[in-house]
C-alpha cells in the first residue's frame, strides 16, 4: 500500500497528472518528427549533386582540362593577343564605369523608394525589376533603337556630335541598365531596417543632414553598397545579349570578350576560345569569392550572423 501511495503521489506531483518521463518521450518524438520533415533526404541530396555536376561541374571541369592541354606559352599567346586585350579593357572598364554609376544612382533610387511617398511609387518600384524579367536581347534592341542617331533620345545628341550607340558609350549604357537593380535591391532592405532613432538622436545633438548621412546612415549601408557594386560589376563583365546590339562590335574598339570567344569558335580556333574562357572563368571565381565575403560582412554588421 505504501508503494502504491508513493506512485499516486508522484503521478499527482507531475504537471497535469503526467508521469515525469512523459516530457522526455515527447521531446524525442518531436526530434524524430523534425528529422523527417524532408523525406528521402539521401535521394534528394544525390539528385541535387547529380544535377549540379551535370549542369555546372562537368562543363567547368571540361574547360579546365582543355586548358591544361595547352602549354603555358600557347595559353599566354592566345589570351594576350591585341584583340583580346582590347576586349578585356572594354569589358572590365565598361563594367566598372557602369557599376560606379549604379553605386551612386542606385543608392539615390533606393533612398527615394524607402524614405518618400509619391504617386506612382509602386510602379517605379516594379520597374526596377524590369531588367531581371526582360530578355537581354530585347533590352539591347530597345536601347539601340532609342539611342541611335535617329532614335527618340539619340536624335538630340547627334547634332552635338555625341553618339550614344554603336560605340563603347552604348556598352556602358547597356550595362547600367542591366546592373541597376542589383544595387537598388541590395540597399533597399537595409535602409528599411535602419534605426530611425539614431538619426533622431544625432539631429537632437545638433548634427546637420550631411553629418547624419555620412556618420550615421552611410556606415550602416556600406556593406550592402559594396555587395550591390560587386554584383553589378560581375553581371556587367559577363553580359552579352544586351551589349552586342548596341556596341557596334568593331574589333579593337567596341568588341567585348564574349563576342571574341564566339568569333574564335566560329573560326575553329578552339584553343584561343578556351584560353579566353579560362580567363573569364578565373575572374568569375574571384568575383564569387568577393561577393560571398561582402555578403558575410553585411550579415555580421546587421547582426544576422549572431
Amino acid at each position: 500500500m505504501a508503494a502504491a501511495s508513493a506512485l499516486v503521489l508522484e503521478g499527482a506531483a507531475a504537471p497535469g497528472g503526467r508521469k515525469p518521463g512523459a516530457p522526455q518521450a515527447q521531446t524525442q518524438t518531436k526530434r524524430r518528427a523534425v528529422k523527417r520533415v524532408l523525406p528521402g533526404f539521401h535521394l534528394a541530396l544525390g539528385y541535387t549533386v547529380f544535377y549540379l555536376s551535370l549542369i555546372v561541374l562537368i562543363p567547368l571541369a571540361a574547360l579546365i582540362l582543355k586548358t591544361f592541354e595547352m602549354s603555358w606559352a600557347e595559353f599566354w599567346d592566345a589570351a594576350t593577343t591585341p584583340r583580346a586585350l582590347a576586349a578585356y579593357r572594354l569589358s572590365f572598364g565598361a563594367a566598372l564605369l557602369a557599376a560606379l554609376f549604379n553605386l551612386v544612382f542606385g543608392l539615390l533610387l533606393a533612398w527615394v523608394l524607402v524614405r518618400y511617398t509619391f504617386p506612382g511609387k509602386k510602379i517605379v518600384d516594379a520597374l526596377v525589376d524590369l531588367p531581371f524579367a526582360l530578355p537581354t536581347a530585347v533590352a539591347g534592341i530597345a536601347l539601340a533603337a532609342i539611342l541611335a542617331g535617329n532614335g527618340w533620345i539619340g536624335q538630340f545628341f547627334e547634332p552635338l556630335g555625341i553618339q550614344l550607340a554603336f560605340n563603347p558609350t552604348g556598352v556602358v549604357i547597356a550595362l547600367i541598365f542591366v546592373g541597376l537593380p542589383f544595387v537598388v535591391r541590395t540597399v533597399q532592405p537595409v535602409l528599411q531596417d535602419a534605426e530611425r532613432e539614431l538619426e533622431e538622436a544625432a539631429q537632437c545633438l545638433g548634427a546637420t543632414r550631411w553629418q547624419i548621412f555620412w556618420r550615421v546612415i552611410l556606415p550602416t549601408i556600406i556593406p550592402a553598397l559594396m555587395t550591390g557594386f560587386a554584383m553589378a560589376f560581375a553581371r556587367g563583365v559577363g553580359e552579352f545579349g544586351s551589349v552586342i546590339f548596341i556596341a557596334g562590335n568593331i574589333p579593337m574598339v567596341s568588341e567585348i570578350v564574349p563576342l571574341v570567344i564566339i568569333g574564335r569558335l566560329e573560326a575553329f580556333d578552339y584553343q584561343g576560345a578556351v584560353a579566353l574562357a579560362s580567363v573569364m572563368l578565373l575572374f568569375s571565381f574571384v568575383m564569387l569569392l568577393a561577393i560571398n565575403a561582402l555578403q558575410g560582412w553585411q550579415r555580421s554588421r546587421s547582426g544576422g550572423g549572431l
